[in-house]
């Protein structure tokens, strides 16, 4: 069957750019492309503004010094932004969401672990940084008004979240769009105060110490890979919206003219506050670092502002696809469910000094199962399939791809155990026995040869 015939027995789809409504979401064929290339980086920009990588930055005073930090955040992004595109590929080609593409590696069935992964890392993120959303509209309220009660600033910072995801990528395209314009320019405003304020502290902790350049620094840069690994695996969500015409090289530097400058100041501004203050409350630190009443306010309303960019784009449509598909739901009843649940991940521990430790071995724990399945998805599309994919396939429950495929389970299983044995590299670590397990197992296991097809 030509690509021509497959996408003609796909299901129904759309040629021009503007006929999908707010929370039309699918998992059907994807035509509507509602992303140019700017939107698309603007988009990523917003979406990678994380409260976890100024987190992660903290965490490594007294490892690291600002250059190794600096190196160390290049190579993850660089690796991140070349990852993002190899594997949004079958999306970008062919309109389809990542649970779909899992289809043809794990089974219809087999397609709720990938999910499973996906989605509690981002459910947890999602709670925290809403979290740190609240705090810091509650130091704005405490500040201008003299009034103060986190609790109610969470539970309204959620339903405000919850209610803007429910408007889908038309919403995030509008959302990310005019906020990345005022992210940038409090990220600068911050990074240069920060050195202003602390300038002679990040001399001698930061600037004129030794450091290493050894597995710790490689280390670092897999923790500030693995906040993006999540997205590595279901980058098909969105590249799925980004126009035919976009090619893999400019992808790549959309990516990575995207998510370099965001992590790079998140990251290094969780450094050196932290280094010359001990202090890893991202709320402390800023309301500490800004003498100016009124840039105080625009700086707590900038890191509200990130993290509603933050959680709709990366935390809200990954899980909500996967409800979507495991359940049946449409995408606005998943997207409540997905807000509801980041309520249960109990973030005001999350954001204690004694966690920080915590949410790097958290990122660690599920990079080990986040890099098996890219490792998988990445040999499945372009060694197994030649980078051509069977549509009819993809949806039909009952056809080649129904049940779980134990190639899949097997090679995931295989590059978890390495992963957790290298765990301080946890992600590079799983990807090469992940992948070549798969392969072997899609070319002898009998069991797996029906999914060749």
């Amino acid at each position: 069957m030509t690509q021509t015939d497959m996408m003609a027995a796909a299901p129904p789809q759309h040629s021009t750019t503007d006929e999908k409504g707010l929370g039309q979401e699918s998992l059907a064929p994807q035509q509507t492309r509602i992303m140019d290339p700017w939107s698309y980086l603007f988009a990523w920009l917003g979406g990678c503004v994380s409260i976890g990588t100024f987190t992660i930055g903290s965490g490594l005073v007294g490892t690291l010094n600002l250059l190794q930090t600096f190196v160390a955040i290049a190579i993850g992004c660089a690796v991140i932004g070349i990852a993002l595109m190899i594997n949004g590929r079958a999306g970008h080609k062919y309109g389809i969401p990542f649970m779909v593409q899992a289809r043809s590696a794990f089974g219809f069935s087999g397609t709720r672990l990938p999910a499973l992964v996906r989605s509690v890392p981002a459910i947890v993120w999602f709670g925290f940084q809403s979290w740190i959303g609240a705090g810091a509209l509650n130091l704005v309220s405490e500040t201008m008004f003299g009034y103060s009660n986190i609790w109610v600033f969470f539970i309204g910072f959620q339903f405000l979240q919850i209610g803007l995801s429910v408007l889908g990528f038309h919403g995030i395209k509008w959302l990310e769009n005019i906020g990345s314009v005022f992210i940038i320019g409090s990220l600068i405003y911050m990074f240069f105060s920060v050195i202003s304020k602390y300038g002679e502290e990040i001399s001698a902790n930061l600037v004129n110490v030794e450091g290493t350049w050894g597995a710790p620094f490689w280390g670092a840069t897999m923790l500030f890979l693995g906040i993006y690994s999540t997205m590595m695996l279901n980058v098909s969500d969105y590249s799925r919206e980004l126009r035919h015409q976009v090619g893999p090289v400019r992808q790549v530097a959309i990516y990575a003219n995207s998510i370099l400058p965001a992590t790079l100041f998140m990251g290094l501004i969780g450094l050196m506050v932290s280094g010359a203050t001990g202090e890893v409350d991202p709320i402390k630190v800023f309301s500490s670092a800004v003498d100016n009443k009124l840039l105080l306010v625009v700086t707590l309303l900038f890191i509200a502002f990130a993290q509603v960019t933050t959680n709709i784009l990366n935390n809200v449509v990954p899980p909500a696809y996967a409800l979507m598909d495991v359940f049946k739901l449409n995408f606005k009843t998943s997207a409540v469910v997905v807000g509801l649940l980041a309520f249960a991940t109990f973030p005001w521990m999350l954001v204690r000094d004694e966690s920080a430790a915590g949410l790097g071995l958290f990122i660690q724990t599920y990079s080990a199962f986040l890099g098996p399945i890219f490792a998988i998805l990445v040999v499945d599309y372009y060694v197994i399939r030649k980078q051509t994919l069977n549509l009819d396939h993809l949806y039909d429950e009952t056809g080649p791809y129904q049940g779980m495929n134990p190639a899949a389970l097997i090679a995931t299983v295989t590059g978890v155990v390495f992963a957790l044995i290298f765990s301080g590299i946890s992600w590079y670590a799983s990807l090469i026995p992940a992948g070549v397990t798969y392969y072997l197992l899609m070319r002898h296991l009998p069991a797996a040869r029906r999914f060749l097809s």
